[in-house]
């Protein structure tokens, strides 16, 4: 095989396999649940569209069994990249979960298409809600983007920044915490609506409110999920910011 083109298939392998390590934590609707064909196609394609970043290889210091480490390193990096991503489509799936135990909805469960099990309806709403805000926000081209800086800075081989696991823990305390931002004004009203039931309750011990407690809840639950609806791109544009913002810093070292 002549250098030139070992060189060429030698690059294309490396980014393949860093765009595969990121596509398989990025947990968008329906993409995990997808054919297998497809979701190749789809690495296959990626891999393809950032050409003019592969890396060039001195073949001649180079053998297969380096190529297969640095395709792990590689792995490894889109690892990183992929997991940041999958932070910021869990944020309003862990504000969802919260509400959900609070409201009542968690006992409604229905099929997720994501995990292939039962999961709670709110949750499901949640999820498709962020992927779709997560496209009309642009964020897919930020991904790309990324992986394009990654490979300018880089290089393939390298081994990943000592930092990477404090980074990644860091922007998973900043998810939880955003998410409970979202969540604490729903679970705040819910606990009112339980003390209101309560006050009620020992006013009058012939009201049978307990029957009333979930519609109530879940009525009060929707109604301010729907006026929260509207704060919810500026809440996962902030926090992809700080993602990117994080992994181009990291990539820097």
């Amino acid at each position: 095989m002549p250098a030139e083109l070992a060189a060429l298939l030698s690059g294309f392998l490396l980014v393949l396999a860093r765009v595969a390590g990121v596509f398989a934590l990025v947990p968008l609707p329906g993409f995990q649940g997808g054919p297998p064909l497809a979701r190749v196609v789809l690495s296959l394609l990626t891999a393809l569209a950032l050409f003019p970043k592969w890396p060039a290889l001195p073949m001649e210091h180079v053998d297969v069994g380096l190529i297969c480490l640095w395709m792990a390193a590689e792995a490894a990096t889109g690892l990183v990249i992929g997991l940041a991503v999958a932070l910021m489509l869990d944020l309003f799936v862990m504000a969802a979960q919260v509400v959900s135990l609070n409201a009542g909805f968690s006992f409604a469960s229905t099929f997720d298409p994501a995990t292939q099990a039962e999961s709670g309806v709110l949750l499901i709403i949640a999820q498709l809600a962020g992927g779709l805000t997560f496209f009309a926000l642009g964020l897919d081209r930020e991904v790309i983007r990324t992986l394009a800086y990654s490979l300018q800075t880089h290089p393939p081989g390298a081994a990943l920044p000592r930092t990477a696991g404090p980074a990644l823990i860091g922007l998973g305390a900043d998810m939880l915490s955003l998410s409970l931002r979202l969540a604490l004004p729903a679970v705040a009203l819910l606990v009112f609506a339980d003390l209101a039931l309560g006050l009620f309750a020992r006013l009058n011990a012939q009201l049978q409110l307990l029957s009333l407690a979930f519609p109530a809840k879940m009525l009060a639950s929707l109604l301010l999920l729907g006026w929260l609806t509207a704060l919810l791109p500026g809440f996962l544009q902030g926090y992809a910011g700080t993602v990117f913002g994080v992994l181009r810093r990291l990539f820097l070292e």
